[in-house]
């Protein structure tokens, strides 16, 4: 009697089938990891950026303005230039206060908004891709956080006021 060694094709079909749901949950998973993971840094820029909003309203007395596009109006000299998100510093070259070194910038190909409602209040807004996220507005403004009009869903304010 000889003994035969090896694998049937069918058993072969079997763990290759296996292998590829195997394959499709963890890339499944790994896909919603990444994007959380890009929320939480959205989140963690939006308190950054409050921060240094606080550092320049204690500076200055006011927050700083907006350009209607969503961009801070308070870098360079005299602190009256539009800040660039991820590559200007948020300070003031004159007196040489540096709010924040570098202001952030969104992670993916979205935008953060700011919005300066009065001289002693703010609204600071991103777009968060995880739509099951718990602090998404309710009722999101109708801005543009780069994924089209009303795609700005989360958002931060001064304490006297709500995003």
């Amino acid at each position: 009697m000889s003994k035969h060694y090896g694998f049937t094709l069918v058993e072969i079909l079997i763990v290759i089938a296996i292998i590829g749901i195997l394959t499709s949950i963890g890339l499944v998973t790994f896909n919603s990891s990444q994007i959380k993971s890009r929320d939480a840094k959205r989140k963690a820029h939006l308190q950054q950026i409050s921060s240094a909003l606080e550092l320049y309203y204690n500076d200055k007395g006011q927050y700083p303005a907006d350009d209607a596009l969503g961009n801070i109006i308070g870098c360079g000299a005299g602190a009256i230039a539009v800040c660039t998100w991820g590559t200007s510093a948020f300070s003031n070259t004159t007196t040489g206060t540096i709010y924040i070194i570098k202001l952030p910038a969104d992670p993916n190909s979205y935008n953060y908004y700011y919005r300066r409602t009065a001289t002693s209040s703010y609204q600071l807004y991103a777009h968060l891709e995880n739509s099951q996220d718990k602090s998404i507005l309710s009722i999101p403004p109708n801005l543009n956080c780069g994924a089209g009009a009303n795609s700005c869903n989360y958002g931060v304010s001064s304490g006297n006021t709500t995003p």
